[in-house]
């Protein structure tokens, strides 16, 4: 999940505008997990599934 839909609990803003220390705490460990840590598990299945396909093409294509 992005911090940008977060409601901060302490204060009630959104986490992205770092009103309190709970939400800059918040938004600073968001941006430091990396791009694929807001991916659900089904989406990192879904995307893996969509590589493997893409080199099961290109592995035929190359054998043809």
């Amino acid at each position: 999940m992005t911090y940008d839909r977060l409601v901060c609990a302490n204060c009630a803003a959104p986490v992205s505008e770092g009103r309190c220390p709970v939400c800059r705490a918040n938004r600073e460990r968001l941006q430091q997990e990396g791009p694929f840590a807001g991916l659900n598990p089904t989406a990192l299945i879904a995307l893996l599934a969509v590589l493997i396909a893409a080199v099961a093409l290109l592995a035929a294509h190359q054998t043809a």
